[in-house]
């Protein structure tokens, strides 16, 4: 089997990632397609993960993807993680990883209202009632009308997992199975207000969703263009599935097989086998939970040995700073929402440079805004002189 080094991964990453300068995306949706998906459990990171892969991104350019032309759509799917997603990806999305993780939820939310001495029957109702709602008001409600409106969702459950009220809980599954969808976001961009609609409504004409099968076979294919070469195990971790499953996709695709520098067996797409271009020099400064931190369970090859530094108890990556496919470092905010790096190893002098002044450029960026996470690494709650 052909070796892939570690170098040629980190070069791939550059390039595929759109974070090297000569391979930069034109816009939002270019970005979306080069990551497979974007993160969006916190809003700002879907608008700094695009600002770093296209140098004229705005806000208005998110605002037009989002929310006119619907051509980027938030959709819960994997590891019940909400993501932005390419609009043609998600009928192989909605049979596989949402439905998965809908099954699981749905026996979550029966077991804690029954255990709350209510019918087992209550989330089908309730799902019933805010469809409804729904159902002749295109705009869509926020989730404060819809408790409003819906009595039956207004009541107390014992929570088993994630604090959720039950509105939330009901719109969570909503979701999950693409009956609604988050529409117009009603506070500012870095928070997350939004009017929930039927999926009919903000799409028009929903597109028919694949089988399961199809669907994680299609899943696995863009996830190889963005991520390949990786692991069985890196699949299985993304998509929140199954070994079988991955295995499964991965013959349909005639994946091809190659050895990782820690021995390990990694695959490619049959037609993507080969090396890609030198990236040339460069550096990034990355969103808390940005999809290419994200992107792989075993990350030793971009990561290093700043894991404790970067990751929280249960995996959720801070902000971080990269130099020529490596991570060096994070990035906080002072008071007023100047960027400032910090620097978790020695990087070259031109590495330093550029990091700061694209700490320069991110400041100018936010304009004053200071981005909220509840997301921030033990490098980001730490005070070191900036780089």
């Amino acid at each position: 089997m052909r070796l892939v080094t570690d170098d040629e991964r980190r070069a791939r990453l550059a390039v595929r990632h759109a974070l090297a300068p000569a391979f930069r995306a034109d816009s939002p949706e270019a970005v979306t397609r080069a990551m497979t998906v974007l993160h969006a459990t916190e809003p700002a990171t879907v608008h700094l993960a695009c600002r770093a892969r296209f140098d004229a991104c705005t806000v208005a350019d998110l605002d037009r993807a989002l929310y006119a032309d619907r051509s980027l759509v938030k959709q819960l799917a994997m590891r019940r993680t909400l993501f932005v997603f390419p609009r043609d990806l998600l009928p192989a999305v909605w049979p596989s990883a949402s439905a998965r993780v809908a099954g699981a939820e749905q026996a979550r939310v029966t077991r804690d209202v029954v255990r709350s001495g209510m019918p087992a029957d209550w989330l089908t109702r309730a799902r019933a009632e805010v469809l409804d709602l729904l159902a002749d008001v295109p705009e869509g409600h926020t989730a404060g009308e819809i408790r409003k409106a819906v009595p039956m969702i207004d009541v107390r459950i014992q929570e088993s997992a994630g604090g959720q009220s039950p509105v939330a809980r009901v719109l969570t599954h909503l979701g999950l199975t693409a009956d609604v969808v988050r529409g117009v976001n009603t506070g500012r961009w870095h928070t997350s207000r939004p009017r929930w609609t039927l999926m009919s409504h903000w799409l028009g004409a929903v597109p028919p969703a694949l089988d399961a099968t199809a669907g994680y076979r299609e899943l696995v294919r863009r996830w190889l263009v963005s991520f390949g070469p990786g692991t069985e195990d890196d699949l299985v971790w993304w998509l929140g599935s199954t070994k079988s499953v991955v295995r499964a996709a991965l013959a349909a695709l005639d994946a091809v097989a190659v050895t990782l520098a820690g021995g390990e067996t990694g695959w490619l797409l049959p037609d993507d086998a080969g090396e890609v271009p030198d990236p040339g020099p460069w550096v990034a400064l990355l969103p808390v939970l940005d999809p290419t931190v994200m992107g792989w369970k075993s990350r030793d090859f971009y990561l290093g040995p700043h894991r404790a530094d970067l990751f929280d108890r249960t995996g959720n990556a801070g902000t971080t700073a990269w130099a020529n496919g490596r991570i060096v470092g994070c990035w906080t905010q002072d008071p007023a929402g100047v960027v400032e790096v910090r620097l978790l190893e020695k990087v070259p002098p031109w590495a330093a440079r550029a990091l700061r002044d694209e700490g320069v450029r991110l400041t100018e960026w936010l304009a004053g805004v200071r981005v909220p996470t509840g997301y921030a690494s033990p490098a980001m709650r730490a005070t070191p002189a900036p780089a």
